[in-house]
């Protein structure tokens, strides 16, 4: 059988002319070789394309909740809070005594110095619309806080950031009514005290003792200071950007710090403790609150190459702005 086969090849090969084979030959060749660099050429389309293609960054933000919250203690808290502060508004804040003649006779317009006398330079008949000018902002700026919910992020945690939020303005108000900083151990007498504009009776009101500190302005910045705080910690990819967002953050409570010192109010040392008091409150409350990062993680990773499981040992105490690079199809 393999003779027969043989001699077949061989009558063929006698046959088939040299030039016949030169062209066979050739022709082979030139497809295989064509072959070779489409080959060649599709593993290197596919080599950049992993190569170029971006990682995707997956924060653990995305994955973990940001804020921790106990719902029972953080509502008993806010409670209390409030039926403190609305406690402390009769007695402390309106329950001290009126100032006496021989105060009022001996309080001097100059005494204020620097900037303090700032406050005494105001006409005193635009004191009521500055007044009224400053309650209308303040709510606007207290409610202000409604536009984290625009966040798809921020909007699946509303329930808990509005009790967060709650939270945070109650133990603002406390600070104020019970505080050493505040009209529980302050007397400052208001700038309207010192404009003989007004009548004797209203210059003495016991009210006018409470000039520090600005409960309007501390109230303000925390409510601007927390919108910041919340949106960074829920977009960490933001960096040093937040800078600029708390930037912006103290224009409102300083417009209403000015409207508090044209309304006669308070002077600008006042404002510029409530300014702190309330950035402090709206930003610390809510990093209690930040869930602490887990000692050891187990997860999933892709660089593209290869696929598997991750194990890592965080020996902070404050959860980062973690990424992981993942690339989608592999």
């Amino acid at each position: 059988m393999n003779k027969t086969i043989n001699s077949q090849l061989l009558k063929f090969y006698k046959n088939l002319s040299h030039s016949r084979l030169r062209k066979l030959l050739y022709t082979v060749f030139l497809l295989l070789s064509f072959c070779n660099k489409s080959l060649q050429a599709q593993v290197a389309d596919s080599t950049v394309e992993v190569v170029q293609q971006k990682p995707i960054a997956v924060s653990i933000t995305d994955v973990q909740p940001i804020y921790k919250i106990n719902t029972l203690r953080s509502g008993v808290f806010s409670i209390v809070a409030t039926a403190a502060n609305l406690y402390a508004i009769p007695t402390i804040i309106h329950g001290k005594r009126d100032m006496t003649d021989a105060e009022l006779n001996a309080l001097n317009p100059l005494s204020p110095n620097g900037i303090e006398r700032w406050a005494l330079k105001q006409n005193p008949a635009n004191r009521e619309s500055f007044s009224k000018a400053s309650d209308i902002t303040l709510p606007a700026i207290i409610f202000s806080a409604a536009a984290l919910g625009f966040d798809k992020k921020i909007r699946k945690d509303w329930a808990k950031l509005l009790l967060m939020y709650y939270e945070m303005h109650a133990f603002t108000f406390a600070l104020y009514d019970f505080s050493p900083f505040g009209p529980a151990f302050q007397n400052k007498l208001r700038p309207v005290a010192y404009y003989n504009y007004f009548s004797p009776e209203e210059r003495k009101r016991g009210n006018n003792r409470n000039s520090l500190y600005s409960g309007h302005v501390a109230s303000a910045a925390a409510s601007t200071f927390f919108m910041v705080k919340v949106y960074s910690d829920y977009h960490p990819e933001i960096g040093n950007k937040r800078f600029l967002l708390y930037s912006l953050a103290a224009l409102p409570p300083l417009v209403e710090g000015y409207l508090r010192v044209k309304a006669l109010a308070h002077f600008p040392s006042d404002v510029v403790v409530g300014f702190i008091i309330g950035a402090v409150c709206g930003v610390g409350l809510p990093e209690m609150h930040r869930k602490k990062a887990q000692p050891i993680k187990l997860g999933l990773y892709s660089n593209g190459e290869s696929n598997g499981l991750k194990l890592a040992w965080n020996f902070t105490t404050k959860q980062k702005n973690l990424y992981k690079p993942l690339y989608p199809g592999n």
